[in-house]
């Protein structure tokens, strides 16, 4: 009976069977048939779980190995893990705290609360619900938001007024995740109580839960730094050093499953755990409720907690990741039953074994089969009317890196049958096609994904999707895939070939004894192009270098401004050499006395070198500015 939810979770399968009822004992059977396999299979070193029902821990174990060279096994109540973003509860809880105290107000501009301005950009001013909703309108920055070591952490007030982003989106408006906003919150807690954000949270939550083994403290404390796990990319290779989080507030957590237990047993107990009452009721009963959606009626931003509801059931609750630990938190409110895994290596990434745990444990536990919805007779249209190229809203816009979203543009297309697809693969690796089940709604066939589609105040399309903290905003024709590729691929490939042929084709002139016979002047121009061309394919190419090796988010950092300077001053350089390609294209179309293939290939240098400038520039490339 157990290699029916092993070939579930391993290959999306479904198989019929009687629904079991939630006890220890099936739960323990159903994961320890699972979890070993699934390790072994995504070259996972160890993982945690822990099962909360009725104000009670259920199951918790741990699977694998805390330390695979030592083979230390993982312990659910003496294992540290790291759960990332997951640790945001915390800043929330400790946020909704000071707003029952009334010492915070969720609508008032939180520059009210700060030692610094940020900049009118907008009419209306960034609240904390704007924050704890992920509307505040932030572009996406990632420098510093993780550093090498103790030595590289600043001050959070240090970090935050050197790293403000640009606001890009009127708040209330536009979700888009944000670990800059919830670090804000952070230090918003700990000016309005008085007291450094770790010691906060220790006083006001992690000691009334007698969470005693997690803290937000880097390094660890002495007590806890023997417990904490390895984290790894894949088990298979040496493990990677302890990931320091200069955003504190947003995710620099370590903890145990057991400790964790108590955190969700509070929460969906509406802020009560045993004597402790770390939420008043109606406060709790407020974060949990739904707050914004930005395409309707998909899933909705809670404060803090993002919906998630499926199987019938609805769910809030919250992901993390470092490059290491991978985690995902949910609750399901209704049956007062909590979720926590955490695995500590990324494995090799051909699927998200958490996702594919967590909706085989709820087809397990909570079993659902959706209504027979037909496909209305609009589907045809209304997937043609919103097929294009979209661009994520959670993204940089005007940094140095904002380049990368061109990079891999996600595209709707319609298909046959009239449904749309957009690159998205269920857990067999089969591309999920989503069928219209109401206007401009659609949803995954044979499945329970959705995706919406609304106009924005200009007439554009914005494309929502199961994870409400983001939307997909429809690209304009001079950022949308197709144009890209053009650019990318139609004018790098001109200038690469040039860039090639160039020796080549002397080597084979003076194989030939066939000197290269140019007009007076001819040959120094002709010379200025080909470095130009040089320059524009070092650009590129030593920016795909940089971008192969950021493999750790703590290169992001200052230490890397010397070598974007000199890429930079490469594309500065190419940028005005573009003028000497113009130039010899403009002369070379005009003199018919040139064999015609060189006047076309002249021609074709100028417009590939014009073309990828625009690129350079729009994408902002060359900005003086280096924060990102």
């Amino acid at each position: 009976m157990r290699s029916f939810p092993v070939l579930s979770i391993l290959f999306g399968l479904a198989p019929a069977f009687a629904q079991p009822a939630m006890t220890a004992p099936d739960v323990e059977a159903f994961l320890d048939g699972v979890m070993p396999l699934q390790l072994q299979r995504e070259d996972i070193a160890g993982a945690v779980i822990v099962v909360v029902k009725d104000g009670k821990v259920l199951f918790e174990k741990g699977y694998g190995y805390a330390d695979g060279a030592k083979r230390t096994p993982v312990s659910a109540n003496a294992t540290l893990f790291r759960p990332g973003s997951i640790s945001k509860l915390f800043t929330w809880t400790s946020i909704m705290q000071l707003v029952e105290q009334k010492k915070l107000d969720l609508d008032r501009d939180v520059n009210d609360y700060l030692d610094f301005k940020i900049p009118a950009t907008f009419p209306q001013p960034i609240t904390l619900r704007n924050i704890m909703t992920h509307t505040p309108g932030f572009e996406e920055v990632e420098k510093d938001l993780f550093v090498a070591g103790v030595k590289d952490l600043v001050p959070l007030g240090d970090y935050l007024k050197k790293r403000l982003p640009e606001r890009v989106f009127p708040p209330g408006t536009i979700p888009a995740y944000s670990n800059y906003a919830t670090a804000l919150a952070g230090y918003i807690v700990e000016r309005v109580s008085g007291e450094p954000y770790d010691d906060y949270v220790e006083r006001h939550i992690l000691q009334p839960l007698g969470m005693s083994r997690t803290t937000f403290r880097q390094p660890l404390p002495a007590a806890l730094a023997p417990l904490m796990s390895n984290g790894y990319t894949l088990a298979s290779q040496p493990p990677k050093p302890f990931e320091f989080v200069q955003a504190w507030p947003a995710g620099s957590s370590s903890t145990t499953a057991d400790d964790m237990a108590r955190f969700m047993i509070a929460h969906l107990q509406n802020g009560r755990y045993g004597d402790a009452q770390i939420l008043q009721p109606e406060t709790a009963r407020m974060m949990h409720s739904a707050q914004f959606v930005a395409v309707p009626p998909l899933n909705s931003m809670a404060l803090g907690f993002y919906e998630e509801s499926r199987n019938g059931q609805r769910i809030i609750g919250h992901g993390g990741d470092t490059i290491c630990f991978h985690s995902d938190l949910h609750l399901v409110l209704g049956a007062n039953v909590g979720f926590f895994v955490s695995y500590n290596s990324a494995g090799k990434g051909q699927i998200s074994p958490r996702t594919a745990l967590w909706e085989q444990f709820l087809d397990r536990y909570f079993p659902y089969r959706a209504p027979d919805t037909p496909t209305l007779a609009s589907a045809a249209q209304d997937a043609r009317a919103v097929s294009g190229s979209y661009l994520v809203s959670r993204r940089s816009f005007t940094t140095v890196l904002s380049f990368l979203s061109a990079l891999g543009v996600p595209k709707v297309t319609v298909n046959k049958d009239g449904s749309i697809s957009m690159g998205s693969r269920d857990l067999a690796g089969q591309p999920k096609h989503f069928r219209e089940v109401a206007p401009l709604v659609f949803q995954e066939v044979n499945g329970q994904d959705r995706v919406a589609f609304k106009k924005d105040s200009a007439g554009r399309w914005i494309m929502g999707v199961d994870f409400p903290f983001m939307v997909f905003l429809e690209a304009p024709w001079y950022e949308s895939g197709p144009f890209n590729n053009i650019v990318i691929g139609g004018a790098l490939g001109i200038l690469l070939l040039t860039v090639v042929l160039w020796p080549v084709g002397a080597l084979v002139r003076w194989h030939y004894g066939r000197p290269l016979t140019l007009a007076p002047g001819e040959g120094r121009r002709r010379a200025l192009v080909r470095i130009v061309c040089v320059l524009d394919v070092a650009f590129a190419g030593a920016w795909l270098a940089l971008i192969a090796t950021l493999s750790s988010a703590t290169r992001l950092s200052d230490g890397l401004d010397p070598t974007l300077r000199i890429i930079q001053i490469v594309g500065w350089l190419a940028l005005i050499g573009t003028l000497a390609a113009l130039y010899d294209g403009w002369l070379a179309l005009g003199d018919s006395s040139r064999w015609w293939w060189n006047r076309l290939h002249a021609a074709a240098i100028a417009v590939a070198c014009v073309v990828f400038s625009w690129f350079m520039y729009h994408w902002n490339m060359l900005h003086l500015s280096l924060k990102f």
